[in-house]
């Protein structure tokens, strides 16, 4: 067998790591995703570094953690001189492509500083969180009075609809994000009570089926080329709404019991309640809209794993399967009403923890095959795997990559040396920031967590949170205001302040070349503190000793 020379990098959006059969789900079968895992090694302690789209993106593209790459919000760009994967990977000789989505906005003021034009080849990467483009595809084409959110969303999939007949100026929101009535209503997709609609589009041209394709095509264009390609895929994110057959696929004999209970309800913690009575927490507590919002999010999930089964037949065909790492995550959780919250901007394992599956073709990784792992690990762990896996040295890179190579543990080694693991989110634009009358830089929260306490730390100066989870794995019993709990606060906080300190800033030289200098500096004639020419070490003043001038220092005397 040649050399694995390829990654595919398969990231879904919103996917939570418990509805997956590979990892507990009782009902929600999903075996083609369960055959990578069976074939590679699966992550039960993955979490991501901000529970938000953007910034937790930013920070697996980067290998950085958000306090580091500023991205710390939806549409907050990422600066223009951050290193992506796709920057170190092409360093090797490896393409990086993107097929799907990013929500990554681009540093446009730092662009036109720098000279940098948008539809050159240096200012597109640039523009593109290092991504060479195949095809860029958010999933996301709403319209309000104000216009469009993201008027670039979804442009070549809306083309693709109207050319197969979907006949409207926003096809991506009338027929594959919504249903439609007997009257020919649009039941729109954004209104959660439509979830149990069946979207108005034929299965094979959703979003799903059409970015699997569209994968493929790709793949198929590399030759024999060595690639990266992130099948970044829009779904099960919301608008919560699946085509036939999957609509109505799942019922509440289904469903996963929501966790949650009175004692969370009735916090004393103002920015824990401010979350729960946001408008989205308020609609996953009523029974009606979370069981229709379950029956399509399950269906979407159902859909996603089938569309893997078309991708990895074609990969076993074409004999791709034996020449690629495959690796299979998500962006954060959804808590679908769990802790009486929805969306993922809190830091319940329901939205930080993540599936994540990584198969390794390379005979060196035969001993991990279909193992698991309970190692804590992080998305940023992600960027400098793939480095070491093309041939790099991720080690001369940890100046810039934060995260740890997970590529010895995936071929029978050590797991990473870590003892806990970091999840930051900043709500400064939020009307809860407003209510809260919180200043930006009082707007912002850190989890630090390990295999038994997890953590939540508010610069609001709100009291933590903690959880016990060897005792109380749910995350019902949030013992931050417990005195018996002060010492184990106090060790959390210690975490809290040493991840603080480590370097982040200084990514324009290595660590080792800093090493280097202690014993092999430049030769160049600085020479500080030395008292003379015996003093002298090796050669070093060399171009100072047994040196001959004419005397000129005679000067007239003053008249």
């Amino acid at each position: 067998m040649a050399k694995p020379k390829n990654i595919l990098f398969i990231m879904f959006d919103q996917l939570r790591w418990d509805y997956l059969s590979c990892y507990g789900h009782p009902h929600l079968k999903t075996p083609n995703i369960d055959r990578i895992a069976a074939r590679g090694v699966r992550f039960d302690h993955a979490h991501i570094q901000s529970p938000l789209c953007g910034p937790s993106r930013m920070s697996t593209y980067t290998g950085r953690y958000v306090h580091s790459h500023g991205a710390s919000w939806n549409q907050v760009p990422l600066k223009v001189g951050e290193r992506t994967m796709g920057d170190h990977l092409r360093d090797l000789g490896i393409g990086c492509w993107l097929v799907g989505k990013t929500h990554m906005a681009a540093d446009a003021e730092g662009m036109r500083r720098l000279g940098l034009e948008p539809d050159s080849v240096i200012g597109a990467r640039v523009a593109e969180c290092g991504f060479d483009i195949w095809e860029r595809d958010d999933g996301m084409r709403p319209e309000g009075p104000d216009g469009m959110y993201d008027p670039g969303g979804a442009l070549k999939y809306n083309d693709y609809l109207r050319d197969k007949g979907y006949d409207s100026d926003n096809p991506w929101h009338d027929y594959a994000n919504s249903g439609v009535d007997d009257d020919g209503n649009v039941l729109s997709g954004w209104f959660l009570a439509n979830s149990d609609s069946p979207a108005n589009i034929r299965e094979e041209d959703s979003e799903t089926p059409y970015l699997t394709r569209r994968g493929i095509e790709f793949i198929k264009a590399q030759g024999d080329q060595p690639w990266c390609c992130h099948l970044s895929y829009i779904k099960p994110h919301w608008p919560y709404i699946v085509p036939d057959p999957y609509a109505g696929m799942y019922g509440p004999e289904h469903f996963l019991p929501p966790v949650r209970g009175d004692a969370e309800r009735e916090t004393d913690h103002a920015v824990f309640k401010g979350f729960q009575d946001a408008p989205v927490g308020k609609a996953f507590a009523r029974d009606d809209i979370r069981n229709k919002v379950l029956s399509a999010y399950m269906g979407l999930i159902k859909q996603c794993d089938d569309q893997m089964g078309v991708l990895f037949d074609w990969l076993e065909e074409t004999g791709r399967m034996d020449d690629t790492m495959i690796v299979i995550t998500s962006d954060h959780g959804d808590f679908l009403g769990d802790h009486w919250l929805g969306e993922k901007t809190f830091f319940h394992d329901a939205s930080v923890k993540v599936p994540m599956i990584i198969y390794d073709p390379s005979a060196e990784a035969d001993a991990t095959r279909g193992t698991t792992t309970d190692a804590l690990v992080e998305c940023i762990d992600l960027a400098p795997t793939f480095v070491d896996f093309v041939g790099g040295d991720a080690t001369k890179l940890d100046h810039v990559l934060e995260g740890h190579s997970l590529l010895p543990f995936l071929r029978g080694g050590p797991a990473p040396a870590r003892d806990y693991t970091i999840c930051e989110y900043d709500y400064s634009a939020t009307p809860l920031a407003a209510r809260l009358e919180l200043h930006p830089d009082q707007s912002r929260m850190f989890m630090v967590a390990d295999h038994d306490w997890k953590m939540i730390h508010f610069e609001s100066g709100h009291r933590p949170m903690l959880f016990d989870l060897k005792n109380d794995p749910d995350e019902l019993n949030d013992l931050g205001g417990s005195a018996k709990h002060a010492d184990v606060i106090a060790q959390m906080y210690h975490k809290l302040a040493a991840w603080a300190r480590r370097p982040a800033a200084r990514t324009t030289m290595a660590n080792d070349t800093f090493v280097k200098y202690r014993t092999d500096a430049p030769r160049t004639g600085v020479l500080i503190g030395v008292a003379d020419a015996a003093s002298a070490v090796g050669e070093t003043a060399a171009k100072y000793v047994g040196r001959k001038a004419d005397k000129k220092r005679e000067t007239s005397k003053p008249a």
